[in-house]
């Protein structure tokens, strides 16, 4: 495992965010976004990025940005690693991180959404503790797929 340093992002960052989510969405979504069907619309995730209320961090394994992770409490807003930096703990520090961060925020029960078919990603939060919640919703951008509501009582520990 590489060493991974995490720092704040700022609205400066969103183009390499949006680089980074870009990336990382393409290599794990294709199965549910085939990108010739439905190219990545990296214009309305800079957007995103460039006007996010929330609070977003980078990681870095080496000198390069490879991931980030965004909160806006109670809710854990995204966490993309680059794929080329899948495997490098950058996705654990980074949740862990924002764990962490809700947790001082006075947060006891974490949230988040995740693509019903992205088992990669499910099977990484339920290694951590989180679970279902029984709410789903209908994602906006076509094809429309479904996104799985997640659950995480914040004790005093991260599960790692």
């Amino acid at each position: 495992m590489t060493s991974v340093s995490i720092r704040p992002a700022s609205r400066a960052d969103a183009e390499v965010l949006a680089t980074i989510q870009e990336r990382a969405s393409v290599a794990a979504l294709a199965h549910i976004y085939p990108p010739e069907r439905y190219p990545f619309p990296a214009w309305a995730v800079r957007e995103r990025w460039q006007t996010f209320e929330g609070r977003v961090w980078l990681a870095a394994a080496g000198p390069e940005p490879v991931g980030l992770v965004g909160i806006a409490p109670p809710w854990l807003e995204g966490l993309y690693v680059d794929p080329e930096a899948w495997g490098s703990g950058a996705a654990g520090a980074l949740h862990d991180h924002a764990v962490e961060a809700l947790r001082a925020a006075g947060i006891t029960m974490a949230r988040l959404w995740v693509l019903e078919h992205n088992q990669r990603a499910r099977r990484f939060y339920e290694r951590r503790g989180w679970r279902p919640d029984g709410s789903t919703r209908i994602v906006p951008f076509p094809p429309h797929p479904t996104d799985v509501g997640y659950a995480l009582p914040l004790g005093s520990e991260v599960v790692r």
